[in-house]
């Protein structure tokens, strides 16, 4: 008899939940998506994390996992196809470390720069140029390898891939003529990825009751 799968809530445009996703459909581990909409968050889903916040995932067991990163790890632990988990250049601690670099310094600028609004006595262009000692390290990587950790994509690829896009979007056109043309070239490949591509697709909201729906389908 097949165990019911661990549930997963999602929004699509959420870049903490797309890398989770990816993750996930990389590692075809099988879930229920419950795609919520923020502003109308299903009381279910309150009730698992007083954060509020996408992505979670509960295994079949009660185990709740409500960091992306973690979901990314606990699915690639499950099965790793393309060896995400195995970098080709470096270590699995500096791969990690590229990951944390990106939560811990580039994205509290991300959000400055992005949402300065929200911030009071933010300038906005202030934590853009903050925010690219990060880019600027992507493109020293960059520089020797066509992706982060080697030939090919892994982890961090994947991982840091859903914010750099978030930072190019929210000014395309200074973006564009920056001096990060290897991070845009490598930002623009992943984003024409079969793995990007299928993990954002649209889904309906989900309300209780409804028929599961799996992903990856």
């Amino acid at each position: 008899m097949n165990a019911e799968p661990p549930i997963f809530y999602s929004f699509r445009r959420c870049p903490y939940a797309m890398r989770a996703r990816m993750a996930l459909y990389v590692s075809t581990r099988v879930v229920e998506l419950r795609e919520v909409v923020l502003r109308d968050k299903p009381s279910e889903m309150l009730a698992l994390s007083s954060k509020g916040t996408v992505p979670i995932l509960v295994l079949p067991d009660g185990t709740l996992l409500d960091e992306s990163f973690d979901i990314m790890l606990w699915a690639l632990a499950q099965n790793d196809p393309k060896g995400w988990i195995t970098p080709l250049c470096g270590s699995y601690d500096a791969m990690v470390g590229l990951v944390r670099a990106c939560d811990e310094e580039f994205k509290p600028h991300l959000d400055r720069y992005k949402y300065a609004g929200r911030y009071e006595g933010v300038d906005a262009l202030e934590h853009r140029l903050l925010a690219q000692s990060y880019l600027a390290v992507l493109e020293e990587r960059l520089a020797e390898e066509r992706f982060l950790c080697g030939a090919q994509p892994c982890l961090a690829d994947y991982a840091v891939m859903p914010f750099i896009r978030q930072f190019a979007h929210v000014d395309k056109a200074w973006f564009s003529t920056s001096p990060y043309q290897r991070t845009q070239s490598w930002l623009e490949g992943l984003l024409a990825s079969e793995i990007f591509t299928n993990v954002m697709q649209k889904y309906p909201q989900w309300t209780a009751g409804q028929a599961p729906v799996l992903f990856p389908a």
